[in-house]
């Protein structure tokens, strides 16, 4: 059986609420038309006249209406007359009827989703740019939408509850980003959404249920193989349920967490850098937070806090723990334990004289503020880490003037748009983790030699035809361009553009900071990190052959044909020139 689309269904409501009303109004208009050609008229000639079933039907239609041009075409009998008051009255009545029955039709809620489902579907459908599929539209994809749109991109957004697409109503997006409520674990709906669409670039799950989330994994799996699928998970039975399926990314924002806070008490140049890349508010390159060594006390033992001790452990921090449901076996030997609330007394039992910092990661934003105040107390020098769960609360976090606020959800959401955006920044983070301190220092320092303290931004740049065409065909030719030579300023040569590479993906492999003498091919992923009016004139460079072979060899070649012909000419005769010169004279 074919499966019923949005407009039908609308057709079928349609026609079913207003099938009575229709056949009421038809059933007035036939009575009084032929009711009115059947009335005698004025006598002609002694003979009674008849109204025709024309002017019958064109006199009835302005009587329902109670519009009233008059008696046509001639004077009417009290006959006519009677049948007329009769036509007045059982018109206004039907018509009456069938307004309030359309008015019904247009409040019920499920013509109102059908509707929706249908505009939905065709807003989608005649998309033809790029978008994203967003599932779920709560803290973190409210956040993530915002970061897409930021740096315009689109997102077709499902989410179940109707409050929040009523919400999406109001935002104040740079992009079209049409929402529906629907459950999006259902297929239709997501085939709704453009699951198929060629235009379709990569479906995220977001929603707050782990069972839903996996099924609309599975169901875009089936639906579209080739489809990239990127899922926010915190269990462990559905993390390995996703991460078993083909081309699915899971994101555990426990996981994000615990790296976020061990680079920041391990790695500060690190995190400084990471923080920069995501344009984190406040966030200076090369001005790292200062953190102080020493033990460090956990309040709470959830899994985001079992994650942040397993990093500290393996890097030989010192941890204490603060919770009050937590089993001594779990946390293993040489970890300090205090079973009971983080309050005052809990704090001094675990030594807050003399910890480096305390980090309130809690599941309860209140519990967490009010750990804040009681260090602020205890030890006003300690370094105060604090995990805000709603983004509501940010105001009173903002007021809490912690030292470092992690938003799970802000850093769920960043995390997937540096995975939409620019998949190598994040590979680039983690291939410094593995390395020398010096490395990011030396990278952040080259930042802020061509940068500086002028706002930035990520982008990739890939050398197909469609986005370099210039460079494709250039190299096609068999032509060697350097990666240095793109970052050339075509309107002050030889000088650079404000931007710098930072890694190169080629054939599934990444090259991380890739020399100036770097050479480039067909299909070459680019990382780019620079100003914002670079980004066009890198473009320039990558479409214009005139400007890729100017920026190469610093001479502006004529263009057009005369001017080509003038140049070759001039050319020859300086050829000829040159060659009489050399000749020896007899």
């Amino acid at each position: 059986m074919a499966s019923t689309s949005d407009l039908d269904r609308v057709g079928m409501i349609v026609l079913r609420y207003m099938r009575r009303p229709l056949f009421a109004l038809l059933f007035v208009y036939s009575v009084g038309i032929m009711g009115m050609a059947l009335m005698p008229g004025r006598a002609v000639d002694g003979e009674a006249t008849h109204m025709n079933l024309f002017h019958a039907f064109y006199f009835f239609t302005y009587t329902a209406t109670t519009t009233g041009f008059g008696e046509l075409p001639d004077g009417f009998s009290d006959e006519q007359r009677l049948w007329a008051i009769f036509c007045l009255y059982t018109g206004a009545t039907a018509w009456f009827y069938a307004i309030g029955s359309l008015v019904g039709l247009v409040q019920n809620p499920h013509f109102i989703q059908a509707m929706d489902g249908f505009q939905f579907a065709r807003k989608v459908k005649r998309n033809a740019e790029p978008f994203i599929i967003l599932c779920g539209f709560g803290d973190a994809g409210s956040l993530l939408a915002r970061g897409l749109s930021d740096h315009h991109k689109r997102a077709v957004i499902l989410d179940s509850d109707p409050e929040r697409i009523k919400a999406l109503g109001v935002r104040d997006y740079t992009v079209a980003m049409p929402g529906l409520c629907a459950d999006a674990s259902a297929p239709k709906h997501l085939l709704a959404a453009g699951v198929k669409h060629p235009a379709c670039q990569a479906l995220v799950a977001l929603t707050n249920d782990e069972d839903v989330t996996l099924k609309i994994a599975v169901m875009a799996r089936h639906l579209n193989p080739r489809l990239r699928v990127i899922c926010r998970s915190t269990s462990v039975r559905h993390e390995a349920n996703l991460r078993a399926l083909d081309n699915v990314t899971v994101v555990d924002p426990f996981e994000i967490f615990a790296q976020l806070v061990y680079r920041a008490i391990a790695r500060p140049e690190l995190h400084n850098l990471n923080a920069w890349f995501v344009g984190a508010h406040g966030v200076e390159l090369g001005t790292p937070l200062q953190v102080p060594r020493g033990d460090w006390i956990l309040c709470g033992y959830g899994r985001m806090v079992h994650w942040t001790h397993r990093y500290l452990q393996t890097h030989g921090i010192g941890v204490r723990i603060i919770d009050p449901d937590v089993d001594a076996n779990a946390v293993g030997e040489g970890t300090v334990l205090i079973q009971a609330r983080a309050d005052h007394s809990a704090l001094v039992a675990a030594g807050i004289d003399d910890a480096a910092g305390v980090v309130a990661a809690t599941n309860c934003d209140s519990d967490n503020l009010s750990t804040l105040l009681t260090v602020m107390q205890l030890n006003p020098k300690a370094f105060r880490i604090v995990r805000q769960n709603s983004h509501e609360n940010q105001v009173a976090f903002d007021a809490a003037r912690a030292d470092l606020i992690l938003q799970h959800s802000l850093t769920t959401a960043r995390r997937i748009l540096k995975l939409l955006i620019s998949p190598l920044v994040q590979g680039l983070i983690d291939w410094l983790a593995e390395r020398e301190p010096a490395r990011t220092e030396a990278l952040v320092a080259r930042l802020l030699a061509v940068v500086g303290a002028e706002p930035s931004r990520l982008w990739s740049v890939r050398l197909v035809p469609g986005e370099a065409p210039a460079v494709t065909e250039y190299l096609q030719a068999g032509g060697a361009v350097a990666l240095g030579v793109l970052c050339r300023d075509a309107r002050s040569f030889p000088k650079e553009l404000p931007c710098e590479a930072l890694a190169v993906r080629r054939a599934g492999q990444s090259i991380m900071l890739p020399d100036k003498d770097f050479p480039l091919e067909i299909d070459d992923e680019i990382l780019v990190c620079g100003i914002h009016w670079a980004k066009p004139m890198l473009q320039a460079t990558l479409h214009n052959p005139y400007t890729l072979r100017y920026v190469m060899t610093g001479i502006d070649e004529p263009r057009g044909y005369v001017f080509a012909w003038l140049e070759g000419r001039l050319r020859r005769r300086r050829g000829d020139h040159k060659s009489n010169g050399d000749r020896p004279q007899p």
